[in-house]
């Protein structure tokens, strides 16, 4: 893949930077809040940082900005951020390392499958509903969790069992969209053979 110097400072592209710059910020921001008030600076950068991924994809689509760059570095920058959302809290819910397991394996089975297909000329079309669904859900737990702090134990784990429903949800759902494009790509290579 040759990628183009205007691909890379795009503005959909920039922005996608942005939350990588993000991650170590919103990091330092929840491991030493101690206050309400730095909780919810945590939160505000999730906020920026889901706001950013938004503009990036209306930007990337509504002016044609669309770049295999982006569709590359896009997805790492969102996974890295619910990553470091997910270790962040483990250390205020110890249930939530269940979560951040789940996760880490719903993302190593894509990235692996991914890598698979991409190197057979396979790839999904983009996220699917469900996977935005589970990562919205995943987005809007996260930041409640994030700056209410004195959240009963009760409430907080029920909400990250749903985000769990989601994401596990999503995992079982994206296994048949991997397995049909090895089978399109099985069936590809009978018909060349």
């Amino acid at each position: 893949m040759k990628i183009k110097a205007r691909e890379i400072f795009s503005i959909p592209n920039l922005l996608t930077y942005l939350r990588f710059i993000l991650i170590p910020f919103f990091v330092w921001a929840y491991l030493t809040a101690t206050s309400p008030s730095g909780y919810f600076l945590a939160a505000v950068l999730i906020l920026l940082s889901g706001f950013t991924d938004v503009a990036d994809g209306f930007i990337a689509r509504h002016f044609n900005m669309v770049t295999d760059w982006g569709k590359a570095v896009d997805p790492v920058a969102d996974k890295l951020t619910q990553a470091a959302i997910a270790f962040c809290l483990v250390f205020r819910y110890p249930w939530m390392w269940i979560l951040l397991a789940l996760f880490i394996v719903k993302e190593l089975y894509m990235g692996i499958a991914s890598l698979i297909l991409l190197r057979k000329g396979k790839k999904l079309d983009g996220a699917m509903w469900f996977g935005k669904a589970s990562t919205a859900v995943f987005y809007l737990v996260m930041i409640v969790l994030i700056a209410y702090p004195p959240m009963p134990a009760a409430i907080a784990y029920t909400m990250m069992a749903v985000s769990g429903c989601f994401l596990l949800l999503a995992f079982v759902l994206y296994i048949p969209q991997y397995n049909r494009l090895y089978r399109e790509y099985k069936a590809e290579q009978r018909g060349a053979g």
